[in-house]
């Protein structure tokens, strides 16, 4: 079996979730599945690039406000959150993720979706742990468990390691996909994605 596209992702990012809706499909045309891998934008991009975050700098954030609307609209996809609120702590839904994904690897991608879900298209504050439990989760996960999961030092070593990993794997963006050792990062180059996966690279 060809190796999974290594899908790394951060939950506050706009264009990581737009992603995330096409990445299984683009994955499945090519004989690929999918390894869901989180990443924190404040690791890679604030302290280790020591770069502001998207939206708050100076012409890009503007930008990027406009971008991301224009993106939704010709994809018909709903946002229910609004880009100026804050965006809030990042870590319960990452350590919820991590954990899932190490005791359920199976709903990994559920997981993924549910999460994204709630915070981009129903505008959900997951900021919290026990803010997990009052969303749609997987079949077969407990929201107390799971709200229990993310506030545990399990879940929190779990997201440190992935977030390390990433950065030695020299990821600083999301959506990254890499295909077999290739990184492509950022939603405009899933194309080249599907295309380097169709002719082997060039």
């Amino acid at each position: 079996m060809p190796a999974p596209l290594a899908f790394h992702f951060d939950f506050i990012s706009p264009y990581g979730y737009f992603a995330s809706l096409r990445i299984e499909a683009l994955a499945a045309r090519r004989g690929r599945t999918v390894d869901w891998r989180p990443i924190l934008l404040g690791v890679s991009v604030l302290k280790v690039m020591g770069l502001k975050p998207l939206l708050d700098t100076p012409l890009k954030g503007d930008y990027v406000r406009r971008d991301v609307l224009r993106h939704a609209r010709r994809a018909g996809i709903r946002l229910g959150r609004d880009l100026n609120a804050p965006i809030g702590n990042p870590l319960p839904a990452a350590r919820a993720f991590c954990w899932v994904k190490q005791h359920h690897p199976g709903l990994q991608a559920e997981m993924a979706h549910a999460l994204y879900r709630a915070i981009w298209a129903e505008g959900r504050e997951l900021s919290t742990p026990d803010a997990l439990a009052t969303i749609s989760l997987p079949a077969g996960l407990a929201p107390a468990a799971v709200a229990e999961a993310a506030a545990g030092e399990e879940a929190a070593r779990l997201l440190r390691d992935a977030v390390a990993a990433s950065i030695e794997a020299g990821i600083f963006g999301s959506p990254t996909v890499v295909v077999d050792g290739e990184p492509f990062w950022g939603l405009d180059r899933l194309p080249d994605v599907e295309e380097w996966l169709r002719v082997g690279g060039w």
